[in-house]
This record gives structure tokens, sequence and C-alpha cells, in this order.
């Protein structure tokens, strides 16, 4: 496809132009434009002219730097990705993600009077088993499905206490779908789809594991129990 010329002050340069020419010749009384390549030092003119219209002043005589400058996609910005995230901690108080950088994490959103509540169980010895070895469990409860954590945030942690053992750190109640979603949720679904290709959280006990640097590797859905996933999580510790 043939490039639209590029107006300077010098000239009207176009990108065909920098690497040929047309010139006419005669044969047998009749004019025949032909194709011939310029030569180097007219194509560096040419293409210095070009450069300063996109870029600014250059050397006479482009450097390899000049070309990438022009030709290279600038690097995206980094992302601050999971470790800039805070939660919300029960008695409002913040809960900053810089302190798990370098663990092993699996979030978790739980619920108090769901089917699937026996996994609380489950869910504390796999972190009893690894803690000790860079591995932590964050439970988010949430009352979005079924209504089935109505209770405040004192009662919720009172409950796993006392009925299954739960020492793991339980954050404040919260939504994780919806325009109200926290913003470890709308962080985590962006990372990684569930069935189907659908970001939204399904039901209660579902489950994500966060790599050492802070990468998104499993996500799995509320049948997959705690002992099914011990395999995954001893592989990144």
């Amino acid at each position: 496809m043939r490039m639209p010329p590029v107006t300077t002050a010098w000239s009207t340069v176009s990108a065909s132009s920098v690497f040929s020419w047309a010139r006419p010749i005669s044969h047998k009384s009749s004019l025949v434009r032909v194709q011939t390549p310029l030569p180097r030092s007219q194509r560096s003119r040419l293409l210095s002219k070009l450069l300063y219209q996109v870029s600014g002043p250059v050397p006479s005589r482009p450097t390899a730097s000049s070309y990438r400058t022009l030709f290279t996609t600038p690097p995206a910005m980094s992302d601050t990705g999971f470790y800039s995230l805070k939660a919300t901690a029960p008695g409002n108080k913040t809960y900053d993600f810089e302190q798990l950088r370098g663990k092993v994490v699996l979030i978790v959103n739980v619920a108090s009077k769901c089917g699937f509540t026996p996994q609380y169980k489950g869910l504390e010895a796999l972190y009893k088993k690894y803690k000790d070895q860079g591995f932590i469990i964050l439970g988010f409860p949430c009352n979005q499905f079924g209504g089935q954590e109505p209770e405040n945030d004192e009662k919720i942690a009172e409950f796993c206490e006392l009925n299954h053992g739960v020492t793991f750190p339980l954050m404040a109640k919260s939504d994780v779908n919806g325009d109200n979603t926290n913003e470890v949720y709308k962080w985590l679904k962006s990372q990684k789809a569930g069935l189907l290709g659908l970001t939204r959280i399904k039901w209660n006990f579902e489950k994500f594991l966060i790599d050492r640097e802070g990468k998104v590797v499993h996500r799995w859905a509320s049948t997959t129990s705690p002992e099914a996933i011990d395999a995954e999580v001893a592989k990144l510790l």
C-alpha cells in the first residue's frame, strides 16, 4: 500500500520516494517510466526529512536509534497489579496487599450458611499445612448468593472460629459482583475468567490462586474442594 506524502518545511517526502524514484527513458520515440533505486546518499537525506517530520531533528545520516524511535512501539507502562491492592478488614481497617509480596495466596469468597460452608475445614487444614512455607488464605465474606452470609463481621468471625477452627484472615463483608464490587475482586476477575469465559463470580467458595510474583495462575469453581487443589498449591511453594 502506498503511504501518503509527508510535507516538511523543506520538501514533500513520501515513504516510497525514500527507496525509489521514477525517471523517463526514451525507447523508439515513446517515453517509458521505470523505477530505479535511489543512490544511498539521497535515500539518507530523504529519510532524514521524514524522521524530522515525525520525531524532530535528527543527524543528517540516520542512526540505528533514529530508526528505532520511528518504527518501534513504546513499551507499555508497568502495572503495579496485585501488590497495589487494598482490602477492608473488620473494624474498617485497611489490609494492604504489599504485605503479601513473595507469598502464595489463595483468595476465597465465603459464606456461613451455604452448602459449601464445610469447605472452611478443608481450607483451614490447607492453611495450617503450608503457612510456614509462605502460604496464606484470605476469606472474603459475601452475602450476594442466596443471602447466605447475613451476619455482621464480628458474628461471621465468631462462627468460623467456633464451628470450623478458622485462623486464616477474614476480610470485612463486601460485594464480589456488581457496581459495588470490592477492588480485589475487580482485579482478580480481570486477570482470570471462569467457566465459558465468564468473569463474574457464580457462587460462594470460588477460589483464586496467586503465585509468588503476584500472578493469578488458577481459578476454581465452588465445587472444587480444598483437598483437590493441594497439589497445585504445593507446586508454587
